[in-house]
């Protein structure tokens, strides 16, 4: 009895979770787990991405940082120098020339242990060639991937842009979906943005000569001023402060009600920060993103508490926009927008519609064939199969599913399994009331002796639609979750809540049921 109770209770949450989906207006009433379910792409319209990481960057970036390590070892005082010349960065490694040949396993020695395992070192006479390990360079080129898709998940949600589908795709691609989104142009141009901030002293050395010939000296870099690109301002290579170690940024209003973009640094990077405005008052310091001059103002006084506040003529959107990609993070190596798709949410309308018009035909005729083959246990069959169908809505509302035109595939073909998995049990229970066997009885061994059938051809089911979500993306892996979920409520409904209608019909008597007797 109480086993029964327990699959009567599933079976009525499981419709129970499905209610905010049929009647959306009913959805403020249920808690916050149990929402309605969202349309995907296809059917609610919006906007598709293919972006592009630029890994070759990323990696030219990495080589370019293996060279100052390089060079720090061979000059570090309190290790003794190792002289040498000629340290030259082709782009994929370091190589230099060790004046001494008696110091270059000296110098081999000391670059393996500052730089540890994900570096290579040969060696030809005195010539060293350091470089990244191919596993070392694949582990960069995944964690880039990673957390590109991890920064653009990040700006995306920022913007209010509801489920979202970001995921990799052949190594180098994301494939972003932005269901109800119309105009994509500013998310592209957000999402694109390296966002890379770093703090630089201005170089007041720098002449008006200087800086039109265009030749900028050792350890001086001439970048574009962001309000007037023609302008040039010099300021030293050196980074004062990353970008990397800020903690937030807010988009607010100063004394004179203009926009601006507060920023907060970490721990470590308000140190440094006082550190600079301390040492340099009076100078000019250049705040550079993505290689440009955002803004190049003078310190006034130290600021120790590592609280700053950049302007620069924003508008208020443009001042959110810029503290959404602060916030969110630099990206480790760029992205370009290599193909857009936009659907109309009409296209998706007309989709529901008409999908909405063949489910509800398709669906009376099942339920009116399976009454009439098998009468009242068709009956019974065709609430199951309801209840099956309830469930998958409910279960995945639950899970946070999409509901996609693949998605719906699933569910129909679930439907048609279901009938099937009702239909093995009730062609066995005929089979042995033929064989003269007493109709409860018939009815035990047509359960019993039919599950494993079942069960085999659900599972089947189940390892391909797992199979589809592992290495599909995109529509097929939503089309292997609803099939995953519906194989699980055809097991249920079909095993258990099926025998427990058959059950309370026959009430332990020999009945003799029309349409599954021998004729």
């Amino acid at each position: 009895m109480f086993k029964k109770l327990a699959i009567i209770f599933v079976s009525l949450f499981g419709i129970l979770l499905s209610v905010p989906t049929l009647c959306p207006s009913l959805a403020p009433y249920f808690p916050s787990w149990i929402q309605p379910i969202p349309l995907g792409l296809d059917l609610k319209g919006g906007a598709q991405l293919l972006l592009e990481v630029d890994t070759d960057v990323m990696l030219k970036e990495k080589s370019a940082q293996l060279y100052d390590e390089v060079r720090s070892a061979m000059i570090d005082r309190s290790k003794g120098v190792i002289r040498f010349s000629e340290l030259r960065n082709d782009g994929k490694s370091v190589s230099l020339i060790v004046r001494e040949e008696d110091e270059v396993s000296k110098a081999k020695g000391r670059l393996k242990s500052v730089l540890g395992n994900n570096v290579d070192i040969t060696s030809s006479g005195k010539s060293l060639t350091v470089s990244y390990t191919t596993k070392a360079r694949e582990e960069m080129v995944q964690d880039a991937m990673n957390r590109s898709i991890e920064i653009v998940r990040r700006r995306i949600d920022a913007l209010g842009t509801k489920e979202p589908s970001i995921q990799s795709q052949g190594g180098k691609y994301i494939l972003v979906q932005l269901p109800g989104v119309d105009n994509p142009e500013r998310i592209k141009e957000l999402i694109g943005k390296t966002a890379k901030m770093s703090f630089h002293l201005v170089n007041e050395n720098i002449t008006n000569e200087q800086l039109q010939s265009g030749h900028a000296p050792s350890g001086t870099m001439f970048l574009q001023y962001m309000e007037n690109p023609g302008q040039l301002i010099p300021v030293y290579s050196r980074v004062e402060v990353s970008g990397d170690s800020l903690k937030n940024s807010q988009a607010d209003f100063d004394q004179n009600n203009m926009p601006v973009v507060t920023t907060e640094f970490d721990a470590s990077g308000t140190r440094r920060f006082a550190k600079l405005t301390t040492e340099h008052v009076n100078e000019r310091f250049a705040i550079v993103l993505d290689d440009k001059v955002l803004s190049a103002p003078t310190i006034r006084e130290p600021i120790p508490g590592g609280r700053g506040q950049i302007s620069g003529g924003f508008t208020l959107q443009g001042a959110k926009d810029l503290a959404v990609l602060l916030r969110s993070g630099a990206l480790p190596a760029p992205l370009s927008v290599i193909e857009e798709r936009t659907v109309g949410a009409g296209l998706g309308a007309d989709t529901i519609a008409t999908g909405k018009i063949g489910a509800v035909v398709g669906v009376i005729f099942v339920l009116v064939f399976m009454a009439m083959l098998y009468g009242v246990f068709g009956l019974f069959a065709d609430i199951v199969l309801v209840v099956n169908l309830l469930m998958i809505i409910g279960v995945s509302a639950l899970f946070g599913a999409t509901l996609t035109l693949p998605g719906i595939a699933g569910i129909v073909l679930t439907l048609g399994m279901a009938v099937d998995a009702n239909i093995l049990p009730f062609e066995r229970i005929r089979d042995e009331v033929r064989a003269g066997t007493p109709t409860l009885r018939a009815v035990d061994y047509g359960f019993v002796r039919s599950t494993k059938t079942v069960l085999d051809g659900e599972l089947t089911n189940l390892i391909c639609a797992l199979i589809l979500f592992q290495f599909g993306a995109g529509p097929i892996r939503g089309f292997a979750v609803t099939l995953s979920i519906g194989v699980m409520t055809t097991l249920f409904t079909c095993l258990l809540l099926t025998r427990v209608f058959v059950d309370y019909y026959m009430n332990g008597k020999n009945k003799r049921i029309k349409y599954i007797r021998n004729k």
